[in-house]
């Protein structure tokens, strides 16, 4: 079995044809055909029903997916690996970070990676933690920062620090008190990180434990952005939950009161990468400088 009956199998099972695949991979059909037909004598099963207009898969050829997507993966890895291995002096690494990256100070990781590796071309992808994690076991991002919960099958997760998160309203009879759930779920609420809803990591927490208590939690606004939410809290329209770093960066609108909950919520930032694999050198300098920012960061608070 070789890595390249494998790209095959993979072209030709998304392409629908040994003829568009061929197309893909600059070969002939008969070649691309060969060599899958090769790759079903080895493994003694039939990947594909033929005669069609379209290839139609086995169960077989879709048990054998993943497993060819990690092999053919791994050696694209390497490959760029070894490409970027000069002196990180060129290449292309493509880092996660979290949507709110800036309130971590994590705004300048980027120049400050730049200034160091000028010639490596850098993409710093700002989406939520979840689609992070996904991204990340997809193979289309390396590594990143996210905030947990998220669904880690397929991960490595090295957690970094905490960030507490708290309730917060500009309403005149907004709590001043640690806030319980039930005050929560009773509450006009908008949340923000809309596309991913109740996939967010600090959604999640607070749905389960809301879940937990027999609660029902809905919010009256969702948007996508947390400063979208945090204007519509300043003007009194609805309350909101944020991180303490969010709370007090110096963004943060004035006259928006922020109080902890009664049985006090996390989240935790951590950094993730595909389990089994190896970061390309400018991956693993980029999540090196990210991790150092971010203890740097929590040892900061702790003495505060």
């Amino acid at each position: 079995m070789t890595i390249t009956q494998l790209r095959a199998f993979l072209t030709a099972l998304e392409r629908g044809s040994f003829t568009a695949a061929a197309v893909e991979l600059d070969s002939t059909q008969a070649s691309v055909s060969e060599l899958v037909a090769r790759l079903e004598r080895e493994l003694g099963v039939r990947l594909f029903q033929r005669g069609g207009r379209r290839l139609v898969p086995t169960e077989s050829a879709l048990a054998l997916r993943a497993h060819a997507e990690r092999a053919v993966g791994a050696i694209h890895h390497g490959v760029e690996a070894m490409r970027a291995l000069t002196a990180l002096e060129s290449g292309t690494c493509t880092f996660g970070v979290l949507r709110n990256a800036a309130y971590y100070e994590l705004s300048d990781l980027l120049q400050r990676f730049h200034e160091q590796y000028p010639g490596v071309r850098v993409r710093l992808v700002g989406i939520n933690s979840a689609l992070v994690a996904r991204s990340i076991a997809a193979g289309e991002i390396e590594a990143g920062l996210l905030v947990l919960p998220v669904d880690d099958a397929g991960l490595t997760i090295t957690p970094l620090m905490r960030d507490e998160v708290v309730y917060a309203s500009a309403r005149a009879d907004a709590p001043a008190h640690p806030v319980t759930l039930a005050e929560v779920a009773a509450a006009k609420l908008v949340l923000y990180d809309a596309y991913a809803g109740w996939d967010d990591p600090t959604r999640r927490q607070l749905r389960e434990r809301a879940s937990a208590q027999g609660l029902l939690l809905e919010p009256a606004i969702e948007v996508e952005n947390v400063e979208t939410a945090l204007g519509l809290v300043g003007s009194g329209t609805a309350d909101t939950i944020v991180s303490r770093s969010i709370a007090e960066s110096p963004a943060f609108p004035a006259g928006i009161r922020i109080a902890p909950f009664t049985e006090p919520l996390y989240d935790t930032i951590a950094l993730a990468r595909r389990e089994g694999t190896e970061l390309s050198p400018a991956a693993r300098r980029l999540a090196d400088m990210a991790q150092d920012m971010l203890r740097a960061r929590a040892g900061r608070s702790a003495v505060a």
